[in-house]
């Protein structure tokens, strides 16, 4: 009788996670919206792993200057895959570009998508407003997913009716080199999106990681308050941000000192998430402003962007 309770038990099982995979979501056709660096660097690795793919934004010439920038950086990975093999490389690029289609009309598109992925500018307001619009034109099954790097995955997805089918999927900059991608669930996030997503992401040859709706998710989260404590140690003058930056380098084995990495992300978008989060909760000591990331960026000293930020550029 045991044995007949345990073969019972192991075929409900297997029955049970046969079912479960089967409900997942099979990604095959991607949109994105934003044809900006992210957009456009999640497009390329979303054609070149096999997905169809169409890229949104505002205007042809936006499109146009992302079509060469992926081409650009196409040339450059086939350049190393295909090292031996030029004409290989010149089909595989070919291959790829001929996966994406590009339309300057997003609602047109995402009825016959199985992920649309936002990868527009930081504004809360101009997200939730293009989620509310494109919900009433995606098929039941499509999964909506937003790359936001700072805001509530939560207040994004209530902006829709389809809160189960949405979650975040944050790509690092460079898209095509960086491995790591943050999986997003909020609570009324289902767990076959949720798999659906972990699945895409290693489609792409990349290595996800789960994470809950909290500020910043994992990395940032962990970042950006290393970066602000690295500036305030500088105010309070007790190392100079030239050491800060060799201490780290030398002694933490990092590539970028802190003050090198405010400059290369950019002061101005590191503003924006510590203001983001101090707004969400203000009495957390992480998240307080930061006086002398306030002046330079009020100064249109940017970092590298701009030619200034902690350092000088040429």
């Amino acid at each position: 009788m045991a044995f007949v309770t345990r073969q019972f038990v192991r075929s409900m099982s297997s029955s049970s996670s046969a079912a479960a995979s089967a409900k997942k979501i099979l990604v095959k056709h991607v949109t994105v919206i934003g044809g900006g660096l992210m957009g456009a660097g999640i497009a390329q690795v979303a054609a070149a792993t096999g997905h169809t793919v169409v890229l949104v934004d505002q205007t042809e010439d936006i499109l146009e200057k992302s079509r060469k920038g992926i081409e650009e950086s196409l040339r450059k990975v086939a350049k190393k895959k295909f090292a031996e093999n030029p004409k290989g490389a010149d089909e595989f690029v070919a291959k790829t570009l001929s996966s994406i289609s590009t339309s300057t009309d997003a609602a047109s598109v995402v009825h016959s998508t199985d992920l649309v992925v936002e990868a527009i500018v930081e504004n809360l307001q101009m997200k939730n407003e293009l989620f509310k619009r494109l919900d009433k034109f995606a098929a039941e099954h499509t999964i909506f997913a937003s790359n936001t790097s700072s805001l509530q995955i939560t207040s994004l997805a209530n902006s829709t009716t389809r809160q189960d089918r949405f979650a975040g999927l944050h790509f690092f900059n460079p898209v095509p080199l960086m491995k790591l991608v943050e999986v997003i669930k909020t609570p009324m996030t289902s767990q076959k999106t949720f798999e659906s997503l972990l699945d895409f992401s290693r489609a792409l040859g990349k290595h996800p990681v789960a994470c809950k709706d909290t500020p910043g998710f994992i990395v940032n989260r962990l970042l950006v308050p290393y970066l602000m404590e690295a500036v305030r140690l500088c105010e309070r003058g007790e190392a100079s941000k030239e050491d800060i930056d060799m201490a780290m380098k030398l002694g933490a084995g990092y590539p970028m000192g802190p003050f090198e990495l405010l400059d290369y992300v950019g002061l101005d978008t590191t503003k924006f998430i510590l203001d983001g989060w101090h707004e969400m909760d203000s009495k957390n000591p992480l998240f307080q402003p930061c006086p002398s990331l306030n002046k330079l960026v009020a100064e249109k000293k940017f970092g590298k962007k701009s030619g200034e930020g902690f350092y000088k550029y040429k």
